[in-house]
């Protein structure tokens, strides 16, 4: 069986002002297929040859909570979203952080977990 998906490329941004950024992960959707899911891959060095100064620990700490938030964990800092859709449109919405989602794209794909694999390994890695 194919299944519709949406996906978003999340985006190591810096520092805003200048508006640089590296992809650092993604988080895929298919409502077809009940599935919400984030996955990162944070290159250190190439992240601290574009910003020296940039704290590691937070950007994997956002990226992480980003991981979370997907799976539906609850926590203080992020909304109570119970529903898959609602919970990929939050993590989906243009902010101004260090971390950003880059627009949305689509496709269709038989093992939504495996596509979001290759998405990491072809757009991140």
């Amino acid at each position: 069986m194919s299944y519709d998906y949406q996906y978003v490329t999340l985006r190591l941004v810096p520092r805003v002002e200048r508006e640089e950024f590296i992809n650092v992960g993604v988080v895929l959707y298919s409502q077809e297929a009940e599935f919400l899911q984030a996955a990162f891959d944070l290159d250190e060095d190439r992240a601290l040859a574009m910003a020296p100064e940039l704290d590691l620990e937070s950007v994997r700490a956002a990226l992480e909570a980003v991981c979370r938030v997907a799976a539906g964990e609850h926590s203080p800092s992020t909304p109570h979203l119970d529903r898959l859709g609602p919970r990929f449109g939050w993590l989906s919405a243009p902010r101004s952080t260090i971390v950003q989602p880059g627009p949305v794209h689509g496709g269709t794909t038989e093992d939504p977990a495996a596509t979001l694999e290759h998405l990491v390994r072809i757009l991140v890695s």
